[in-house]
C-alpha cells in the first residue's frame, strides 16, 4: 500500500495537511500534463501519479474504550489504506487520525501509496477527459495515463471476503481511493448531485410524493417558514436547500423553479448544515437493483445512518390501510446482495435506529402505548425482486411469508438493510402500508392516489423527526457495535 518518502506526524492536524499536499501534488501533476497533451505535446514516458496513504503500526493491542465500534485495530500489525478527495472528507478523516493516536499512542506515517489515481479522477468537477479530444487522440490516452481499473476497486475489504497477502499492510479503512473517487463520479450521474451536497443522514423512498413534500417542506425552510405541523429542531441551523442540477436555495431566500434538462435516476435532494449533519432524501424508485446501485455508492461517504421511507403491501387482514410497519427482521427474496452477503447473515435490528423511529411515530402523531400500538406494528419484512408475485402458482411466495412471520412485503428494504450491515452504517426502516393484496385490498389508480396525499406527508414528518433524534444521540452512540466484526479495520 505504501510508497517512498513517509513522514512522521503525532498530531491529525498536522497528517491531514500532509495529505492534502500530497494530494493536490498528485493532481497538479495528472492535470499539467493532460493540458500538454490535448494542446498537441506528447509525453517522453507514461505520465503517473500517486493516491497518499496513511498508515500505523501497532505492536501491542489497544485498550480502547470497549463501548466504542471504531478508531482502533484489531490486533498489532501494519496497516494503511490509500485516500483521496482531503477536501470533502476533511471532519472524516480528522476523526480517524485522531482516534487512531488516542487509542494507539503511536504516530501516523503519511506517504505516496502504490495506488495510481486515474486521469479521470484527478480533473475538476465537470471536466470530460474524452470532451477534449477527438477520437483518435482519445485512443490512445491510456497510453500515457493511468484509466480507472474495475479490478482495482473491489469491496473484499467490506464483504469480509480480502485476504491479505504476505509482507503487506493490512487494511485501515474499508474503501481504497480509487473505489471511493469511483462512487463520487457515480453518484454525480445518478443522483443529479455533486458528493459534496451529501449529509450524514440519508432517507431514501420508492415514490415520488415522498420527494415532492421533502421539497416543499425544503423550501418553506429556506423562506423561512415551517410547515403545519412540522416538528423540526434547530431549523436555523440548516443553510441551504439542493436539488438536482445543482440548483441551491440559500437560507433566507426563496427558490425559483427552472425547468431541468436531464432527469436523473435516483434524483437526491439536500437539506444542508454546515457540519454536514443535514438530511439527504433520495428517490430511489421500484426495485432492489437500484437500492443496492445507490448504497454501494453512498456508503463511501460514510453517513450515520440510512433509513427507509416508503409503501408497502400488508400482509395481515387486521392491518388497515395507512398503519406503520417498523421492520425488525426482514426476508431477503431480493437476490441482488447474495454473492456478497450469504443469506445465513442475519440482519439485526439496531436498537438505537428503532428507538428512534418508534419515539419519532409518537412524536408527530401525538399518540402512545396501545393507541400508538394500534397504528404500528413492528415485525418481519419481505423484500422480493418479483412485483407480480401474488401471480406466481401454487402460492409458493405466500407459504414462504407466512413461515417467516412477515408483516408487510415490499422491494427495497432488505437490499438497504442489507447494505447497511455490509459496509457498516446504521439502517432502519419504517414502511407505511398501502394495500393488502392478500385480502382483497390492492392498488387502483384513483384510490392511490388519494392514499399517497393522505399519507406521505405525516411519514415523512416522522422520518425527519426520527433523524433529529439520532443527530441528538451523537455519532458515538449511534454507530453500532452490533456493524463492527471481531476483525474490523478502524475506520468508521
Amino acid at each position: 500500500m505504501n510508497g517512498s518518502g513517509e513522514q512522521v506526524f503525532h498530531d491529525a492536524p498536522s497528517a491531514l495537511a500532509c495529505v492534502r499536499a500530497r494530494y493536490e501534488q498528485a493532481q497538479n501533476t495528472l492535470r499539467v500534463a493532460f493540458e500538454a497533451f490535448v494542446g498537441g505535446a506528447e509525453p517522453s514516458a507514461k505520465v503517473r501519479a500517486y493516491y497518499p496513504s496513511v498508515s500505523v503500526h501497532v505492536e501491542r493491542e489497544a485498550r480502547a474504550d470497549s463501548r466504542l465500534s471504531f478508531g482502533f485495530v484489531a490486533a498489532p500489525g501494519t496497516y494503511a489504506t490509500s485516500l483521496t478527495r482531503p477536501d470533502l472528507f476533511e471532519r472524516y478523516y480528522l476523526e480517524q487520525f485522531r482516534l487512531l493516536l488516542a487509542n494507539h499512542g503511536v504516530p501516523l506515517r503519511v506517504g505516496d501509496s502504490t495506488e495510481p489515481m486515474p486521469l479521470h479522477f484527478a480533473l475538476r468537477a465537470g471536466e470530460h477527459v474524452e470532451g477534449r479530444l477527438d477520437r483518435t487522440r482519445a485512443s490512445g490516452l491510456r497510453e500515457w495515463f493511468d484509466a480507472p481499473d474495475l479490478a482495482a476497486m473491489d469491496d473484499g475489504i467490506a464483504n469480509g471476503s480480502w485476504i491479505a497477502e504476505p509482507g503487506r499492510p493490512l487494511p485501515l479503512s474499508l474503501f481504497t481511493a480509487p473505489r471511493v473517487d469511483y462512487s463520487l463520479h457515480r453518484l454525480q450521474h445518478y443522483c443529479g448531485t455533486r458528493a459534496e451536497h451529501f449529509q450524514n443522514y440519508v432517507l431514501f423512498t420508492n415514490y415520488q410524493f415522498y420527494v415532492d413534500e421533502f421539497v416543499r417542506l425544503g423550501r418553506a425552510l429556506m423562506a423561512g417558514e415551517t410547515p403545519d405541523g412540522v416538528v423540526l429542531e434547530e431549523r436555523e441551523r440548516y443553510t441551504a436547500f439542493v436539488e438536482p442540477g445543482e440548483r441551491m436555495t440559500p437560507a433566507g431566500t426563496r427558490a425559483v423553479d427552472a425547468p431541468m434538462g436531464r432527469i436523473p435516476q435516483m434524483p437526491a435532494y439536500h437539506l444542508v448544515r454546515d457540519d454536514g449533519n443535514g438530511i439527504t432524501m433520495v428517490n430511489i424508485g421500484v426495485g432492489p437493483a437500484n437500492a443496492k446501485t445507490i448504497t454501494d455508492h453512498i456508503a463511501v461517504l460514510r453517513p450515520h445512518a440510512w433509513l427507509m421511507l416508503g409503501h408497502c403491501a400488508g400482509l395481515r387482514n387486521t392491518q388497515r390501510l395507512g398503519d406503520y410497519v417498523l421492520a425488525h427482521g426482514y426476508v431477503r427474496e431480493d437476490h441482488v446482495l447474495d454473492a456478497e452477503l450469504p443469506l445465513w447473515v442475519p440482519i439485526p435490528p439496531l436498537a438505537e435506529v428503532q428507538v428512534a423511529l418508534e419515539g419519532a411515530l409518537a412524536d408527530v402523531t401525538q399518540l402512545s402505548g396501545y393507541e400508538l400500538k394500534k397504528i404500528m406494528r413492528t415485525g418481519t419484512v419481505a423484500s422480493v425482486d418479483n412485483r407480480n408475485w401474488e401471480l406466481l402458482p401454487n402460492q409458493t411466495p405466500m407459504r414462504r411469508f407466512s413461515q417467516s412471520r412477515a408483516i408487510a412485503l415490499d422491494m427495497e428494504s432488505a437490499t438497504i438493510a442489507a447494505n447497511g450491515l455490509r459496509f457498516r452504517v446504521p439502517y432502519g426502516t419504517l414502511l407505511c402500508v398501502s394495500d393488502k393484496p392478500l385480502h382483497g385490498e390492492i392498488k387502483l389508480p384513483g384510490m392511490a392516489d388519494q392514499f399517497y396525499r393522505d399519507s406521505v406527508d405525516q411519514h415523512l414528518r416522522i422520518g425527519v423527526r426520527a433523524v433529529e433524534r439520532m443527530r441528538a444521540l451523537g455519532e458515538v452512540r449511534l454507530l453500532s457495535r452490533k456493524l463492527r466484526s471481531f476483525d474490523e479495520v478502524a475506520f468508521q
